[in-house]
């Protein structure tokens, strides 16, 4: 006979109440794990996507995620003659806040040249940027579908495709375009502001800019020599794939990622106070039947497993529900949410200990229960 399930049967109403709470507390748990993994995917989504070995930007920056970087336009000629290198292209990187039909939006403008690295990826519906000037290919988290119109500064641009998963470290839905265009909307001054300058004896500024030159390497050459010549030679920063994530992910998302984990420890440790005070309860009612049990001989192993089972079994029903309820609701979160079958493994496993810990409050009292109470009026 298992002691622990004809107690929980007896209370059946109250335990799964007391799991179902524990549970929602673990799914608050789940999602901050699956934020994190989140901000982590978006963040890399950008580096990752045109495909490259090297990230050439403006001298003594980090760009152009981390840091503003600026360099000339021509600078993707100068790139592309290094030794090794088998394509580059220019790009530009802007948010911008626009108007659509649907209310604000933000989005986050990729300026790029068509047939060279840089440009979208996964394309899901339409069709790839054909003409120089005025067409758009977003991100289907923009709520745009194609054939719709997207002002951007100015000008209005003609949606022609969509992509999926292209989304800014902030969660702002990609928008690409031509790099023409993006350098008129990045760095051509609005008229009035035009006239002023030229009435200062400036004269016209070239908006012939990029943020960053992506480049694709040679199987054959390594990656690092080609760095190394690019700022030997041409006296530019130059961040490899694998730098450039590093600073993605720990530099870009770094405060978030110590203020998640923050909360997430103190979530495990509610957690852990929340299921002793429960055993604890649990175990206080069940005194007189403890007694009882050591009255009629019944060794100490016998009470213990009956409060480290129960303990085991809220746990294991409140993680499943937790688990559940996340995977159920993940998809209407504003950002994403990356559910990781290692971490589920981690919190599954942590969930277990805390189980084991919070139940010895629980076991201590069984203990020191006198059989005599069993007799008691």
């Amino acid at each position: 006979m298992n002691l622990a399930l004809r107690d929980i049967r007896h209370n059946l109403g109250r335990f799964l109440m007391t799991c179902l709470g524990l549970g929602l507390l673990l799914a608050i748990v789940l999602s901050m794990l699956g934020i994190y993994r989140g901000l982590i995917a978006e963040a890399l989504t950008l580096a990752r996507s045109p495909a490259v070995d090297l990230w050439v930007v403006e001298t003594n920056t980090r760009g152009p995620f981390a840091e503003a970087s600026r360099l000339p336009g021509d600078t993707r000629e100068a790139v592309a003659r290094v030794a090794g290198v088998t394509a580059a292209g220019a790009v530009t990187f802007q948010s911008v806040e626009t108007e659509t039909a649907a209310g604000k939006l933000r989005v986050y403008v990729i300026g790029s040249e068509p047939g060279r690295p840089g440009g979208p990826a996964n394309l899901i519906d339409g069709r790839p940027i054909v003409q120089s000037r005025y067409e758009a290919i977003v991100d289907r988290s923009a709520g745009l579908t194609v054939g719709e119109r997207l002002k951007l500064g100015r000008r209005e641009f003609t949606v022609v495709g969509v992509t999926a998963g292209q989304v800014s470290s902030g969660g702002d839905p990609v928008v690409f375009i031509t790099l023409r265009d993006s350098q008129k909307l990045q760095f051509e001054l609005a008229p009035p502001a035009a006239r002023r300058e030229l009435a200062r004896g400036g004269g016209e500024a070239s908006s012939d800019i990029v943020n960053a030159i992506v480049a694709r390497v040679s199987p054959d050459v390594p990656v690092a020599t080609v760095a190394d010549g690019v700022r030997r030679w041409k006296h530019l920063a130059v961040l490899t794939q694998e730098e450039q994530e590093t600073v993605l992910s720990r530099s870009v998302i770094e405060r978030a990622r110590r203020q998640i984990g923050l909360f997430t420890t103190l979530l495990l440790i509610v957690s852990t106070v929340i299921i002793a005070l429960i055993i604890h309860t649990l175990t206080i009612d069940k005194t007189r039947e403890i007694a009882t049990l050591k009255l009629i001989g019944a060794p100490d192993r016998t009470i213990v497993g009956l409060i480290l089972q129960q303990a085991l079994a809220m746990g294991a029903i409140g993680f499943a529900a937790g688990l559940g309820l996340l995977l159920a609701l993940k998809d209407s979160f504003p950002r994403r949410v990356v559910v990781d079958p290692p971490d589920v493994i981690a919190l599954a496993t942590v969930v277990v200990v805390i189980c084991l810990v919070a139940s010895t409050l629980g076991v201590r009292l069984a203990l020191k229960v006198d059989p005599a109470t069993a007799l008691a009026g």
